[in-house]
């Protein structure tokens, strides 16, 4: 059976998963100093985050419109699964939701499911990569559904931040976080909630130190065994070569997939952050 599985451009697809035409990614798109920069596969990052360096005002992103998804609609095959960060942190889910209603009143037939991550970056990789294995396995559509909405539900996504200047610029820290963080330079490691909220795990020194503590946390969490840590790194592949390195003595992880930040978790996560998921 052909299905077709589509994201926004917040899921970090690793360079085998953009080359399959099974996967799509609607971009977003980031506002900085005047200049827009669309999230596809033409932007480079590097420019971005220099470009938000550089700007001593907040930036800001919108989402894909819901004629942006309803277009990969129209043109996907078979059954449809839609992937999005999640919809506490952005419209893309809403948008994503509302094309489908529309694309259902033209094609009555088909088979389509909007998830909601509740995740962003690798926790997205990680659902479209379970999406992939699921259908390919030759499941219907309602088990492929069903499988993958418990994937969300187990999904744990960690992340640690060398520069938290976007996230204090965009009001993602409170004002007494971000004295402490710019005074003191403290790294914080940080994770989403299960509703998809972004919440603080504790704080550290230094990024080695973060990251130890990071895969302490893993450790703790026994549904790490057997599973495959997705990690997406911005500008920092020797750090996340490391947090593997630290996952493997630590932890029961079966492999890891490594992939780069697009534009929106660069946005997010900066340069030098990194993100895990499993």
């Amino acid at each position: 059976m052909s299905f077709s599985i589509i994201v926004d451009s917040c899921c970090d697809l690793t360079p085998e998963m953009r080359a399959d035409p099974v996967f799509r990614s609607i971009p977003l798109t980031i506002h900085v100093g005047g200049k827009d920069y669309v999230d596809d596969q033409t932007l480079d990052t590097s420019l971005l985050i220099y470009a938000m360096d550089q700007s001593p005002e907040a930036s800001s992103s919108s989402c894909p419109s819901p004629g942006d998804y309803l277009d990969a609609y129209r043109q996907a095959e078979g059954d449809i699964y839609v992937v999005t960060l999640s919809a506490l942190l952005s419209g893309s889910h809403n948008s994503a939701w509302q094309a489908r209603q529309l694309f259902l009143e033209e094609q009555p037939e088909r088979n389509i499911h909007v998830f909601n991550s509740c995740s962003a970056s690798a926790g997205e990789v990680l659902l479209a990569q379970r999406l992939y294995q699921l259908a390919q396995s030759g499941l219907p559509f309602a088990q492929v559904v069903s499988r993958a909405q418990q994937t969300i539900s187990e999904t744990n996504t960690l992340f640690v931040l060398e520069n938290l200047d976007n996230l204090r610029k965009n009001g993602r820290l409170t004002r007494v976080q971000a004295m402490l963080t710019g005074a003191l330079r403290i790294k914080l490691l940080m994770g989403s909630t299960p509703e998809g909220e972004i919440c603080k795990h504790g704080q550290a020194l230094s990024i080695k130190q973060a990251l130890t503590k990071l895969v302490e946390l893993m450790a703790l969490d026994q549904r790490h065994k057997g599973k495959t840590l997705y990690i997406a790194q911005c500008l920092c592949p020797d750090r996340a070569q490391q947090l593997w390195e630290l996952a493997k003595k630590a932890c029961q992880f079966d492999r890891v997939v490594i992939t780069a930040t697009r534009g929106l978790s660069s946005y997010y996560a900066n340069s030098g952050g990194v993100i895990a998921a499993y």
